[in-house]
């Protein structure tokens, strides 16, 4: 049996799918280049026939991304399988993953399809995907509750018909781990021509035991996972990467097994998920939270400065975790900080990494420290942005406990500057009514939050917000040491991501 697990990456695809997860063609290639830099086996890069924009987001991975296979999901509909295969053509390993329900809940009420038509629909697209390329997998969906003996009858078919890989996906998180580990034996046991395909687990969260059900399956002879930086994913999410490779490669006198993950590019890959989505990972999250390599207990503390594996069974720098957090200073060069950046995962273009010197420069002279999270925030607020229309000039604000709160706020607005007034009941909500007045926006604002990104009174701010309008929603974000301009930044981003959203549906096809 094979020694090595195979890490298959969602976060781009089901990940994406989370709630206020979405990103642009850009932002989901930041994250496809760190997945490549983790040396993830392969990555799906997303659902190609659900939309224009998916597609392009797929295509896109797949003509730049060298290393890992790419992916591209698709129903058992042929049009569903011509469409991904446009999309990962050009990818160095091109691979169609194709899926339909087996369970009879899903068969009764979602497809309306008998057992019969369900195993037909899986030979022909299978067949049909297999003729593009010679790398294809077939999902059972919602797996977990389907009858067994049916679900070993359309693994067979799909194996006759060509597939690969084989998963064996617990879609709403319903299974728990001896359970699940019985039914990856029972298939092993009763598919013909099981070993010569990749049997691979798909595990959400529902019951808070994605990772434990991926490792039970692992045990029982599954060696594919399918996972998610952080673990995002639909409802509670998927199994998380960090969190499966880490055990895995912490625990090799259990499993005797190994991935092929570059594991010091964990922290990174998390930290720049989180910058994109604007989702903070909770503290007390494993492996990548705040507090994962925190300790506080006079009794933990005395034991880890007098040997740290009484307390830490791995260490920070494994994970890619600067063992230092203060790296600059208003004196540093452009070198340093290049090699910063790069250490931190941030590999910029000439005319990036200029941009981002000249923002780190500028705060620099306002910030006595400047720490790991100050240069990722500027990267964020710099370079990861899209083409903005809207461009925060300046903005004054006045606000007391005596005073209406009143903005004066000067936008660029297609090269124009335009410049007004307004009021609100508090510095942001008067900053953001007048910015709504000068663009001429009717946004809606669903969420806002504020965090320290940094230690010290004088630490950048930085600033999520979620809008909504015309029933579609944009995450934006900002960072500044003033926290009014911060909120500023946020809400012309998400601003400039809706009217970029608005052009792409413009331009179709």
């Amino acid at each position: 049996m094979k020694k090595k697990i195979l890490i298959f990456d969602t976060t781009l695809r089901d990940g994406e799918q989370s709630p206020g997860m979405s990103m642009n063609v850009g932002e989901k290639l930041r994250v496809a280049e760190q997945l490549a830099k983790l040396q993830v086996d392969i990555i799906e890069a997303g659902f190609p026939a659900s939309s224009e924009g998916d597609f392009e987001s797929v295509k896109a991975v797949a003509r730049s991304i060298r290393g890992p296979a790419i992916v591209g999901l698709a129903r058992t509909g042929l049009k569903d399988i011509d469409r991904a295969w446009e999309a990962v053509k050009c990818a160095e390993k091109p691979t169609i993953h194709t899926f339909i329900a087996t369970s009879d809940i899903h068969l009764k009420y979602k497809l309306n399809k008998s057992r019969k038509q369900v195993l037909e629909d899986t030979v022909r697209a299978v067949s049909h995907a297999k003729a593009y390329c010679p790398m294809v997998e077939f999902s059972a969906e919602d797996a977990t509750r389907s009858d067994p003996d049916y679900l070993c009858q359309v693994f067979e078919a799909a194996i006759k018909a060509g597939a690969t890989t084989i998963n064996i996906p617990d879609t709403v998180g319903y299974s728990i781990p001896d359970e699940f580990a019985s039914l990856i034996k029972y298939v092993r046991n009763n598919v013909p021509g099981i070993k010569g395909v990749t049997i691979s687990v798909h595990c959400h969260n529902d019951l808070g035991l994605a990772v434990a059900n991926s490792i039970s399956a692992i045990k029982a002879g599954a060696r594919q996972v399918e996972c998610t930086i952080n673990g995002i994913g639909e409802r509670a999410g998927n199994t998380s990467m960090e969190e499966i490779v880490m055990a895995i490669n912490t625990r090799k006198d259990i499993f005797k097994l190994t991935t092929n993950i570059n594991t010091r590019h964990i922290y990174p890959a998390s930290r720049l998920l989180s910058h994109i989505t604007g989702i903070a990972v909770q503290p007390n999250k494993a492996i990548v939270g705040a507090n994962a390599f925190a300790h506080e207990a006079g009794i933990h503390q005395d034991g880890l400065l007098k040997e740290r594996q009484t307390y830490e069974i791995m260490t920070p720098e494994s994970i890619g975790l600067p063992s230092h957090t203060l790296v600059m200073g208003k004196h540093s060069g452009r070198h340093a900080f290049r090699e910063r950046l790069k250490s931190l995962g941030y590999d910029l273009s000439n005319d990036n990494m200029e941009k981002a010197f000249r923002r780190f420069k500028a705060l620099a002279d306002k910030k006595k420290q400047i720490y790991d999270e100050d240069l990722e925030a500027i990267v964020a607020d710099e370079v990861l942005r899209i083409p903005e229309r809207y461009k925060l000039v300046s903005i004054n604000v006045t606000s007391g406990s005596e005073t209406i709160p009143t903005a004066t706020v000067q936008l660029e607005i297609d090269g124009k500057v335009i410049k007004d007034a307004g009021f609100g009941d508090g510095p942001v909500d008067a900053a953001y009514n007048t910015i709504a007045k000068i663009t001429r926006t009717k946004s809606k604002l669903l969420r806002f939050s504020i965090n320290a990104i940094s230690k010290g009174t004088d630490a950048q701010g930085g600033v999520t917000v979620n809008l909504e309008e015309g029933g579609k929603t944009a995450i934006g974000q900002g960072a500044h040491t003033d926290i009014i301009v911060a909120s500023a930044k946020a809400y012309i981003n998400a601003l400039n991501k809706m009217e970029y959203r608005k052009k792409r549906r413009r331009r179709g096809p």
